[in-house]
């Protein structure tokens, strides 16, 4: 088992929440709230009511959760590559294009059952546009904190509130990671040289933002369901009576276009997030791999 991707993936998620956590913020405000229409408006509008935090609510739980999905998505990507590798007696030549593809596919769907409490508090507190610097007569925020909405939406909701919108999570992450993983390692093998393992730290940048559009690209139609059903009477009256009908309902009122409209939002992010990630994520391996006694990983080029 290869215990280094699990740690590097881990640390690889917080950076890349780091930076990306307020254009994050602005993408499920306007997935989910009428009264945004556009990135600009509603990061002015976010930023003149709420000031810089109003782009940071909730982000101390998502470093922690992501943290730990990121960790289960890159291991099992990792672990997974070298169990097919094994099973069709290949083991130390170059995994095959389906074989990177089912892997990430695993590695998106392991982390489902980590990642959504932390997802659902996330959104919560994105989507709770109220201010706590407002007058007395200005509404106050329902959650204090994302503890305080952990423990609400459990009061409220019971424990598989906190998996409200699982099932769009994971038919957005399955094949998002399964997009994600085959477009970087097709990418490196593109750019690197002859006689080389991998590109050099420039070709990981570009691989790994490129990698990064690609997978939003796949998941962003599955993430606007996610968030609705997430948020779905946290605020009003209940809408949706689940999966299916979240999706013709969507449909029906705001066309299939709705779908698509925070794509732009999720490149934007996810160029620079997934270049720090798996800039990050190369680094640690490396170094924790390093050693005498360290055994190279399987290769990520194809046949």
């Amino acid at each position: 088992m290869h215990i280094a991707d699990f740690v590097s993936g881990s640390i690889a998620g917080a950076c890349g929440v780091a930076v990306g956590y307020p254009l994050d913020t602005v993408k499920v405000r306007i997935q989910t709230q009428k009264q945004f229409n556009g990135i600009w408006q509603c990061a002015v509008a976010t930023f003149s009511k709420e000031g810089v935090h109003g782009f940071f609510k909730g982000m101390s739980l998502p470093v922690t959760t992501i943290s730990m999905t990121s960790s289960v998505v890159f291991g099992t990507y990792r672990n997974c590559l070298q169990c097919l590798s094994q099973a069709r007696g290949a083991v130390g030549r170059p995994n095959t294009k389906l074989e990177v593809f089912l892997s990430g596919m695993a590695g998106g769907i392991a982390q489902i059952s980590v990642m959504s409490p932390g997802d659902i508090v996330k959104v919560r507190l994105q989507c709770q546009t109220e201010s706590r610097r407002g007058g007395t007569n200005m509404p106050k925020p329902k959650y204090h904190g994302p503890v305080h909405c952990l423990l609400s939406i459990i009061k409220e909701e019971g424990i598989m509130g906190l998996y409200r919108g699982a099932l769009p999570l994971m038919l957005r992450d399955g094949p998002s990671f399964a997009t994600y993983f085959l477009t970087y390692t097709t990418i490196c093998e593109w750019l690197t040289d002859s006689g080389k393992k991998r590109p050099d730290w420039s070709g990981v940048m570009l691989a790994g933002g490129i990698a990064g559009m690609a997978g939003w690209t796949v998941g962003t139609p599955m993430d606007v369901i996610k968030a609705r059903l997430q948020m779905d009477g946290a605020r009003e009256t209940k809408r949706y009576k689940g999966f299916c009908h979240c999706i013709t309902e969507t449909v029906r009122v705001e066309g299939v276009g709705v779908f698509f409209r925070s794509l732009g939002i999720n490149c934007l992010r996810a160029f620079p997030v997934n270049m720090i990630v798996f800039v990050t994520y190369e680094v640690l391996t490396g170094f924790l791999r390093a050693g005498p006694d360290s055994v190279d990983p399987p290769r990520l080029g194809f046949e």
